[in-house]
């Protein structure tokens, strides 16, 4: 199953470099015994700009209210309680829950693009939320994050980092009295 990263097709890469498509193709195409590593392709720097994110999208689709507040909660604690190093496949789905979390706060400066964001309707989420997902970039944005270090382009880094921030600050200071 090729999900969300399906509709890629039409997109090319640059040159050198595969698309998502291709990824996917040569990760169904190669035996598992010669390949250990999974196939990841990232395509921008938004929230929802890589496979991980849109796997996390698709992982929301048909869950009760209760279960999506559980599934974007467990995604900042996976963040906060990971010690000293952020992987970069919890650190991604950290960065698309808080999206997900900042658009749904009124007049908030995060929109989600129809085609980007989950195909149902956020339920009403509690305020913990948005200090959880506080937490969870204060530490993908810190050392020890794979996502801090990962990007291979300055200019990209900076674009990712400035979006994190973004939705941080959309999110609101942390108020330790929830």
């Amino acid at each position: 199953m090729v999900g969300r990263a399906g509709r890629l097709a039409a997109q090319t890469s640059p040159p050198g470099h595969l698309s998502v498509c291709q990824c996917l193709l040569e990760c169904w195409l190669r035996p598992r015994e010669r390949y250990q590593e999974p196939c990841m392709g990232t395509w921008g720097t938004g929230p929802f700009d890589s496979d991980l994110a849109a796997d996390f999208l698709d992982e929301l689709e048909g869950l009760t209210s209760q279960k999506v507040i559980e599934v974007l909660d467990r995604a900042f604690q996976r963040v906060t309680d990971s010690g000293a190093r952020v992987d970069g496949g919890t650190g991604t789905e950290a960065v698309a829950a808080a999206a997900l979390v900042a658009s749904t706060i009124p007049g908030s400066r995060i929109v989600i693009d129809p085609d980007d964001g989950p195909r149902e309707p956020l339920p009403q989420l509690p305020l913990a939320l948005r200090s959880s997902a506080v937490l969870a970039l204060q530490r993908v944005l810190q050392d020890g994050s794979e996502l801090l270090t990962g990007w291979v382009d300055s200019a990209d880094a900076a674009q990712w980092r400035h979006e994190v921030q973004q939705i941080a600050e959309a999110l609101g200071p942390i108020d330790h009295e929830q």
